[in-house]
């Protein structure tokens, strides 16, 4: 199996920022427990703060990959392109938030990536990305 972890802005500062929110591990730290404990799954972990970079690795993702788990971070509630992409490819697509969106400002409780993924996983820290690996198994 293979998947892809698609992070968008910001998220390259997990670890450090605000870690009342995220926490004060870095999700690259956090990557490689994912990888000890899942070695029959091939990674492919993506990272960018640029909206069309992530677009562009959603779509290169939905001809190589068989899932992506998807952290739009602040995109998600700005971003109809991102949307877009998703709805374009034939792979399912988990939506990943690390904190609960829904406990926080009132912006972040709209997404306009959720109705195009196959779920969403939010409010769990990290292991909000071992929950969504563990919906692929099943899945897929």
């Amino acid at each position: 199996m293979k998947i892809a972890i698609i992070n968008g802005p910001n998220l390259n500062l997990i670890g450090s920022r605000e870690t009342d929110i995220y926490g004060s591990e870095s999700f690259e730290h956090y990557f490689g427990k994912l990888r000890k404990k899942y070695e029959t799954i091939d990674f492919d972990y993506y990272q960018s703060n640029v909206e069309g970079e992530l677009i562009n690795e959603i779509q290169k993702s939905g001809k190589t990959m068989d899932g992506i788990i998807l952290n739009a971070g602040g995109y998600t509630h700005t971003s109809i392109a991102i949307g877009d992409a998703i709805a374009a490819i034939k792979i399912p697509v988990v939506e990943v938030h690390i904190s609960n969106v829904e406990a926080r400002e009132e912006f972040r409780k709209y997404s306009h990536i959720s109705s195009k993924c196959a779920g969403t996983i939010s409010g769990f820290g990290l292991k909000s990305y071992l929950l969504a690996i563990e919906s692929f198994i099943k899945l897929i």
